[in-house]
């Protein structure tokens, strides 16, 4: 069963805890959780919660509770995963040039760890020799996802190292004694192919031959969610029967059995997020009827920063007249939601919600224009509960030295 808020629980949340505000929907993660676990239920496989879509730590518990593991790009990440109770053995560390110091942070914590530069590959392995299995993340060259702002995979990506470097790669396991557990591959977000995905896996084992010790292998993610009524989203039920397939056959040829590993992030979270926001005012120009809301690209940049689509619904009044509005925010900048976007006749002081706002939105948030951070709400079993405050104005100081 599809789960969602209805229009009533959102008006509910907004009246209780006021506007703009973030809800999120526990039972739609499950619903995404259990989608994935049954598409690959012939074969072990392992999902790692991308937090860096989210890292509310309540989030990140529930995620702990549905059985995802998690995966982290920064060593805070990693101790807010530690901080939600999982153990360090559930957590995968990939982070993407930091410094080395990070990445022995990441050991003294006990966490997975997953190098992708060459650089770091050999600091790690004259540090720890084979005493500290490593992942090696490799970029496939592969170009994939919505467009190339989210694709992680092609030759100028700062991501990986290169398919073509793998000698460098073995010289370096070689001579330092490197124990390399896994091998990972990430091609982008929004992959709706998902032959991507074979090519990909076809890569990894063509380098897996080269490490006859492999306990997993790691897909990465970007499967797509659907963003518009009409969207293709990833048919996950075939990946799992395709990647299943494909990986047992090469069991046969390597001799050894390997776990499937994926990192969903915008997969589990998207859909369960709405955020609400307030019409400030109606304005009309003389080439469109302008509605600002009292939000901004300081809650919500996706569509400013990835040319983004997000349903946008007036839950004041669904069945209202239909009009065409171009829907803004409260920032002194251009910070356009949508452009001629057919809505039920707003007024001033409707509510209206971006649907599909879990994943990377007050994760990227600011104070930009010295606004305030809204508050985060969570329901779950139909009730709805605060698991983040919105900014008060002193929040703005914290910091700042008077």
């Amino acid at each position: 069963m599809y789960q969602t808020l209805s229009n009533e629980q959102l008006i509910a949340v907004a009246n209780e805890f006021g506007t703009p505000v973030y809800v999120y929907h526990a039972e739609k993660i499950n619903e995404q959780f259990q989608k994935l676990t049954n598409a690959f239920k012939d074969h072990p496989t392992r999902f790692f919660y991308a937090c860096k879509a989210l890292t509310n730590v309540n989030i990140l518990k529930y995620m702990r509770s549905i059985g995802a593991y998690l995966d982290c790009v920064s060593i805070n990440e990693v101790k807010l995963g530690l901080l939600a109770g999982y153990k360090p053995d559930q957590l995968l560390f990939t982070p993407n040039c930091v410094d080395f110091n990070e990445i022995l942070k990441g050991a003294e914590l006990g966490v997975r760890i997953n190098i992708d530069n060459l650089s770091i590959l050999e600091q790690f392995g004259h540090k720890f020799g084979g005493s500290y299995p490593v992942c090696i993340r490799i970029n496939p060259h592969i170009e994939a996802g919505g467009n190339y702002k989210i694709s992680t995979g092609h030759i100028d990506s700062k991501f990986g190292i290169s398919i073509h470097q793998q000698r460098h790669i073995a010289r370096i396991v070689k001579t330092t004694g490197l124990h390399v557990q896994g091998l990972h591959i990430h091609t982008g977000s929004e992959i709706k192919d998902i032959d991507v995905f074979l090519q990909g896996l076809d890569v990894i084992f063509d380098i897996a031959t080269h490490f006859p010790g492999l306990d997993f292998i790691d897909l990465g993610s970007g499967f797509k969610v659907p963003y518009k009524d009409d969207d293709q989203e990833t048919d996950v039920i075939t990946l799992g029967q395709r990647v299943t397939k494909a990986v047992q056959e090469f069991e046969k040829e390597y001799q050894r059995s390997v776990e499937i590993w994926f990192e969903p992030g915008k997969y589990l979270v998207s859909e369960c997020g709405y955020l609400i926001v307030k019409a400030n005012v109606i304005k009309h120009t003389t080439a469109s009827v302008f509605v600002g809301v009292n939000s901004g690209f300081n809650h919500l940049i996706r569509p400013m920063f990835y040319d983004a689509y997000h349903r946008i619904s007036n839950i004041t009044d669904p069945g209202g007249a239909k009009r065409i509005y171009t829907v803004v925010g409260n920032i002194c900048e251009t910070d356009t939601f949508a452009w001629d976007r057919v809505l039920n006749e707003v007024r001033e002081g409707d509510f209206l919600v971006f649907h599909n706002a879990g994943a990377y939105g007050f994760e990227m948030s600011s104070n930009f224009n010295s606004r305030l951070k809204p508050a985060e709400v969570m329901v779950q079993d139909g009730k709805a509960r605060l698991i983040r405050k919105a900014d008060v104005f002193e929040d703005l100081l914290k910091n700042q030295v008077l």
